[in-house]
């Protein structure tokens, strides 16, 4: 074996206090072979160039001065930075081999190759910077990778192209950014056996969601192929998304998100004209197909936990799988470092009005709303042009680009996803970035004003004109502890985890139909009924979203508990309430399919809703399967801080009925620790609480319906908007009553109607009724705690 010496040394023998030898990204690699192959984590082999060796080339070619007189040069406006960057690079790549280095490298080399029991062993060879994946900067991306280099020449080849790489327009200008110099950042070569990833899978892994800092899930994206598409962006991958503290129970299967891309293209080794890798589009099966099965996601997601809880922090790694033998590994492991400096203190909220028509969708980052121009720029030859200030629109952004990326106001793309280089960059920079549009380069055009918004959950938005938006800052510090606890409404899995600092005491009020409507889109009974379906359009759309699922009702069971679990993940342990569907009739309707199934109804509003669906013959199906899914993120998921809520239960008889039915789905009141809740919303429950409590665990007021139907005012009426009044003594006296007799026999009554959230000052009037917890929209919880504090004195 080849000793360690001043030129090479193998993984095996690095370690993460190396970064001066090998920089951050070998040393990385070094240390999980070292401390984590008995735990799980799979690292391929390889070995790698010091920094010494490096600085021993520029010597022997005796470049420093060069490089110093090309930098001065562009410092001083003597040279433009592709006139110094092309200069320095050609000058590198001219350089011969000192011998000594050259020898060191092909000996390890020939041994990685014999370890693999082959020759001229298909490697690749990696940069890392010795300045790189700093706590206060990444160099993530910086300089280049070649995958699939075999033989001596080709190694030796890449080997000189990674050193001058490290002065790329866009290294220089990053180094310059930060203030680092030059001739001090040296650069390693990582040479590490390539994985079949090209007939596998690859992607990107985050150990804290890179959106909204949520320090307990995994974020995975995932491409067929070799890992370069994703990194670039140039695919738009499969997103997944796990919640960590339940990977220790072997028994759960915790994935909250798991989202298909379109994944259009893969790379894979090309033999052909010297190329070393080529993309070749992909099969209407890849693109059909998710690239990890369950247990492969929770896999790499243990992986991601046990590198974060070695390394102390949060991680960017990289992974592949290999198309033959099936493995997944670790192939870079480095500090995240922007969610992870993230002012933890304090939440920067935007409201946004008088949008115009919605122009595209595409995955969000920097959770911030820009209304500017746009500058529309296809290909880096013409980035010249960009205007300062303008929304860059590029069909992928490339790391070239990052000299241009800082003088831009928002970014949008047609390709790439949330944990690609660009989006990286864009969090780094504090750019508002939409990704994976699809289309943007032909939807949008040079100079037209639009407002992009990523301040509205996991999807960002591109709005026609100049919307209305308004930002301020929310500081978490010195919120008051209150006897009445303070919950959230939910209503979007999307946005739920922008708000996971608010140090509230759970969930008052989820909102079952806003993932029925916005995720699954379809009628569960149409999806029970789809081979017998009428409507041969829905049927199509029905078809094409339930790809995968030979049953399709299990899509929809599927989809409602990974909705749902990222609310419940986001108050974990504190309690989530869910309450069951409530449409109405038309509302209904509308979901694909839903005309099938849905009568007309003069006045929905007061008709065929709630608990009065859920044991009728037209519904009790689509009710059960609300039920399997509750099941599921129970017990499959792990989620047991769900309980369920019934709205609109107009009798005890219908109360009987609907328990009964949720029995038969294997929701039993009690069974596993189960709880179930009744919405107060029509004057009976008022009337009849004891007898209500006797069947349910407690109350949940929504004084919407309530104030409706004790005053007996259509609460969409405008004409009678005045007379709807929250605090009209009626209203008032029926949840001073619920929450009098509730506590006579024990039973527990929340409020979450939106009164308070409209006004806080509402709170009072509740605390002073007794209240046991209120529910309100998060961007009102703390004036809400606020009032509530000085309503207990």
């Amino acid at each position: 074996m080849l000793s360690s010496n001043q030129n090479v040394i193998f993984f095996e023998q690095l370690a993460r206090g190396d970064v001066a030898k090998v920089g951050g990204k070998n040393s990385s690699l070094g240390e999980m072979v070292q401390q984590l192959g008995g735990k799980g984590v799979s690292v391929p082999g390889g070995f790698a160039t010091t920094s010494d060796a490096f600085r021993a080339y520029l010597a022997a070619n005796d470049l420093n001065s060069f490089i110093r007189d090309q930098v001065e040069r562009f410092d001083d406006g003597r040279l433009t930075l592709k006139q110094a960057g092309e200069a320095i690079r050609e000058a590198i790549f001219a350089g011969d081999w000192p011998d000594d280095i050259r020898t060191d490298i092909l000996t390890a080399y020939k041994e990685l190759s014999e370890r693999a029991g082959t020759e001229n062993l298909s490697v690749a060879v990696r940069s890392s910077a010795t300045a790189e994946d700093l706590p206060e900067a990444s160099f993530a991306g910086q300089q280049e990778t070649y995958l699939n280099v075999h033989g001596e020449t080709a190694l030796l080849e890449s080997c000189r192209r990674c050193y001058a790489s490290l002065f790329t327009d866009r290294a220089i200008t990053y180094r310059r950014h930060h203030g680092f110099d030059h001739l001090e950042v040296a650069l390693s070569i990582g040479v590490q056996q390539m994985v079949r990833a090209d007939i596998g899978g690859s992607g990107v892994m985050f150990s804290i969601d890179t959106e909204s800092g949520f320090d307990k899930a995994v974020l995975i994206n995932a491409a067929w192929g070799l890992g370069e598409n994703v990194v670039q962006g140039a695919v738009n991958p499969d997103e997944y998304e796990v919640y960590k503290p339940f990977l220790t129970n072997e028994k759960l299967k915790p994935i909250i998100e798991k989202t298909r891309g379109s994944k259009d293209i893969k790379m894979v080794y090309a033999r052909e004209d010297g190329a070393m890798t080529r993309n070749v589009p992909t099969s209407k099966a890849e693109r059909a197909a998710f690239v990890l099965d369950d247990d492969e996601i929770i896999e790499l997601a243990r992986m991601a936990v046990t590198i974060e809880d070695h390394y102390g922090q949060p991680m960017d790694m990289e992974w592949a799988k290999d198309g033959e033998t099936g493995k997944l590994y670790i192939v870079q492991a480095r500090p995240e470092t922007v969610q992870s400096r993230a002012n933890a203190g304090t939440l920067k909220n935007y409201t946004i009005d008088n949008k115009g028509k919605t122009l595209l969708t595409g995955l969000s980052v920097g959770g911030a709303v820009v209304a500017a121009p746009v500058c529309l720029i296809e290909h880096a030859r013409d980035i010249d042009k960009f205007i300062d200030g303008a929304i860059l629109v590029t069909s992928t952004t490339d790391p070239d680009w990052v000299p241009i990326m800082k003088r831009a106001s928002a970014i949008v793309t047609d390709h790439g996803g949330r944990t690609s280089h660009a989006a990286i960059v864009s969090r780094e920079l504090g750019l508002p970035a939409i990704v994976g549009t699809g289309d943007a380069t032909h939807v949008l055009h040079d100079h037209q004003e639009v407002t992009v918004s990523c301040a509205e959950g996991d999807h960002g938005f591109v709005y026609e004109g100049f919307a209305d938006y308004a930002s301020e800052e929310i500081s978490l510090t010195d919120v008051p502890e209150t006897k009445t606890k303070i919950m959230l409404n939910m209503a979007s899995p999307s946005a739920a985890f922008r708000w996971w600092r608010l140090p509230a005491e759970g969930v008052g009020l989820a909102r079952m139909e806003f993932v029925v409507n916005n995720v699954i889109k379809v009628h569960p009974m149409a999806l029970i009924h789809f081979d017998t379906l009428k409507d041969e359009d829905a049927k199509a759309e029905i078809a094409e979203i339930t790809r995968g699922y030979d049953d399709k009702a299990d899509f929809f069971v599927d989809e409602l508990a990974r909705g749902l679990s990222r609310i419940a993940a986001v108050a974990y342990p504190h309690r989530v309430i869910v309450r069951m569907s409530d449409f109405k009739t038309n509302e209904y309707a509308e979901l694909l399919g839903g005309r099938d199934f849905e009568p007309k109804e003069e006045n929905p509003m007061i008709g065929w809703r709630g608990a009065s669906r859920y044991y009728a013959d037209g519904y009790r199906p689509g009710f059960e399967l609300e039920c399997k899914a509750i099941k599921k993120l129970r017990e499959e998921m792990g989620f047991d801080n769900v309980i369920v809520m019934i709205p609109f239960c107009r009798t005890l008889t219908e109360a009987d009925k609907v328990l009964e039915v949720m029995e038969g789905a294997g929701l039993k009141r009690g069974e596993n620790g189960l709880e179930i809740y009744v919405m107060c919303e029509i004057p009976a429950n008022v009337i009849l609480a004891e007898q209500f409590a006797e069947r349910f665990d407690g109350f949940s007021i929504g004084s919407n319906d309530l104030t409706q139907l004790t005053l007996g005012v259509d609460r969409d009426s405008g004409e009678l908007a005045d007379v709807f009044d929250e605090r009209d003594p009626a209203v008032l006296w029926m949840i001073r009553s619920i929450v009098e007799r509730a506590h006579k026999v024990g039973a527990k009554v929340g409020f979450c109607g939106q009164a308070p959230s409209n006004s806080p000052s509402y709170a009072k009037l509740l605390v002073e009724a007794g209240i046991d917890t209120i529910s309100v929209t998060p961007d009102s919880f703390l004036d809400v705690k606020g009032h509530v504090k000085e309503a207990e004195g």
